[in-house]
């Protein structure tokens, strides 16, 4: 097979040609200290509340691409769209996300089942290569998830549910210019990456208010493409969307 062949996958899109994406990804504290059984209510509810976070911001998987699932966490990448701006992420999904996860922890009943995360949000160009995306974008956004200082920022901020890392990029071009308050800073963090220091800041996003949810008209078609496995009827809960197939599918 040729090496031209060889670069275009089922996308139909050339790897070679990177392709502009904003980069949200999440990860559940503490996961490895549970049992697989919990891991998997942890990773149900993980799921759930960002299908209902994307949804109440308006966010359709026509602007997403398919989830790619990190065990413990999840990464998301957004197409550019006017519909999307990185402004939308950050004032209104972020701080949806945080309201959600107040109101999780606030009414489970069992203590394992509390939910926190670290999220972190970058932006940059990606390849896909059928198997996947990649590039040193992605890079950058899931060593900043996964260092210590993050870990520890989020250990440290005992009433918060949720920390929130920027990346230099979006610091400089959307922060800087005062577009959206993402809540105080309690830290920035530095990560070695291709032989770069790349740097992140820690903020502590302020949870949503109910008068701040989105009008009806924003609203779009149920999303597809947050991913779970199919669940049987009698398990599903009463009053919420059923969630969908990793592959995007109902």
């Amino acid at each position: 097979m040729s090496t031209r062949l060889m670069t275009v996958p089922p996308t139909g899109r050339s790897v070679v040609d990177p392709v502009p994406r904003s980069i949200l990804t999440v990860d559940v504290e503490g996961s490895t200290q549970r049992t697989n059984p919990m891991k998997g209510e942890l990773r149900r509810i993980m799921y759930a509340l960002l299908y209902r976070a994307l949804r109440a911001t308006g966010i359709d998987h026509e602007h997403l691409e398919n989830p790619v699932d990190r065990g413990d966490g999840v990464m998301l990448l957004f197409r550019p769209d006017d519909d999307v701006p990185k402004t939308l992420l950050l004032g209104q999904l972020i701080p949806m996300l945080a309201a959600l996860l107040v109101e999780h922890n606030a009414t489970v009943c069992q203590p394992d089942l509390q939910v926190r995360l670290r999220v972190v949000f970058h932006a940059g160009e990606v390849h896909d290569d059928g198997w996947g995306f990649y590039g040193d974008d992605i890079d950058v956004a899931c060593r900043l998830l996964d260092s210590p200082s993050v870990k520890h920022a989020l250990k440290d901020a005992a009433t918060s549910a949720l920390v929130l890392v920027i990346s230099e990029e979006i610091r400089a071009t959307i922060i800087r210019h005062g577009y959206v308050d993402i809540g105080p800073q309690v830290r920035s963090v530095s990560v070695r990456v291709a032989q770069r220091q790349r740097r992140g800041w820690v903020h502590i996003p302020v949870p949503a208010l109910a008068e701040r949810t989105l009008p009806v008209s924003r609203t779009k078609a149920p999303l597809r493409a947050i991913a779970a496995p199919p669940q049987p009827p009698e398990a599903a809960t009463a009053g919420e969307p059923p969630l969908v197939s990793a592959n995007g599918a109902r």
